[in-house]
């Protein structure tokens, strides 16, 4: 099976409203150094990562995602500490039966509203019932906004939102995404909730999000040692 049909299937769970059963654990346990092939992994062809002296991080997600969704507070928490210390970015994985989502994150992102907008979409969708699966209900959401409307809708009907659309296979495909939330550091590790809470064996959703926390310091303090040690 593809990774597309996959995702169809996973989209399709989705939409059902079905969730992922995970055993509750009560421990919760520190980890010192995450270990690669299993709290992360290493691309198998580095991506370039243009952030200066800062390191990126890349969260893949998409509005209909029920982890990326409850995983969001948290996350945010954790971007806002990390001050000048990481250059952070969202890429709305492609899905299909998603693409209209994917094109309201382009839109806003492009205008410099994605991140302020962040928690209304999710609301909307997993709140309101607004699935944002068409142009009538994405033009709903944006009108009970306070955004530049013309902004938006120019950005939403234009040429480079269809193009990054177009680009978006050959995107998830160089960072090797097949499952969501994923996100890649420095361009060339790679992680999640489910892999950062593996130690768990089956962790309980809220574990698997607390253990990402600890694996994305290492990987980002590992990632300022090297590019301090390049700059040598």
């Amino acid at each position: 099976m593809s990774p597309i049909q996959i995702n169809r299937r996973r989209f399709s769970q989705f939409m059902a409203g079905t969730g992922l059963g995970l055993l509750n654990l009560t421990t919760h346990a520190s980890i010192l150094k995450p270990e690669a092939g299993k709290e992360y992994r290493l691309l198998s062809q580095p991506q370039a990562a243009n952030a200066g002296n800062k390191i990126e991080v890349i969260e893949f997600f998409a509005y209909y995602c029920h982890f990326c969704h409850h995983l969001e507070p948290s996350l945010a928490e954790w971007v806002k500490k990390q001050g000048d210390k990481i250059s952070f970015k969202r890429i709305h994985v492609l899905n299909p039966g998603a693409e209209t989502q994917q094109k309201l994150f382009f839109a806003l992102d492009a205008i410099g509203k994605a991140d302020e907008l962040q928690n209304q979409v999710f609301d909307a969708y997993h709140a309101q019932r607004n699935r944002l699966m068409t142009d009538e209900q994405v033009r709903d959401f944006i009108n009970k906004t306070s955004i530049d409307k013309a902004a938006f809708f120019s950005a939403y009907n234009s040429f480079t939102i269809k193009t990054k659309q177009a680009r978006a296979p050959r995107v998830m495909s160089d960072y090797e995404i097949n499952s969501w939330p994923t996100l890649i550091v420095d361009g060339r590790f790679q992680t999640s909730p489910s892999m950062a809470g593996s130690e768990h064996g089956r962790p309980s959703e809220e574990q698997a999000n607390q253990a990402l926390f600890p694996v994305l310091d290492w990987l980002v303090a590992t990632a300022q040692k090297d590019k301090a040690n390049a700059a040598k």
